[in-house]
């Protein structure tokens, strides 16, 4: 029998991927990492080896990201899935890593969602004012 039961495992592995999902997105995707993200963008295809190509990807790519996120929570939280030797922290590992992923995908596609019904009202929006403007004479 383990020493933690598999239900509080899963729990773990679904809340734990939380926070790395938003880590990985938030260094990949959002304005407040721009700079940094745009100089690692051009180190990353103007390096010199491909050891300093690799490294300045890999804070570009939530996929790569989510990884060293993933591997920083392991360390902090110690968590384990099924076993409680090294096979457990890896099968967590690569178990978080998929379910933020799976996060960071559904975010995505929310976003995209909300990104395209944004601009629809904004077109819209801007074909009223121009039938407003050409009802209401000057």
């Amino acid at each position: 029998m383990l020493p933690v039961q598999l239900h509080d495992q899963i729990a773990w592995l679904f809340l734990l991927a939380l926070p790395i999902a938003c880590i990985a997105w938030t260094v990949t995707h959002e304005e407040i990492f721009k700079e940094p993200r745009d100089f690692c963008i051009q180190k990353s295809k103007t390096g010199k080896t491909i050891a300093q190509r690799k490294f300045f990807y890999l804070f570009t790519c939530e996929y790569c990201f989510s990884h060293y996120i993933t591997f920083l929570f392991l360390f902090i939280t110690k968590y384990h899935l099924l076993f409680m030797d090294w096979r457990g922290y890896l099968v967590g590992g690569f178990a978080l890593i998929w379910i933020a992923n799976i996060y960071m995908s559904l975010f995505g596609l929310i976003r995209v969602g909300m990104k395209r019904e944004k601009m629809d009202a904004d077109l819209e929006e801007i074909k009223l004012k121009k039938a407003k403007a050409v009802k209401e004479p000057v």
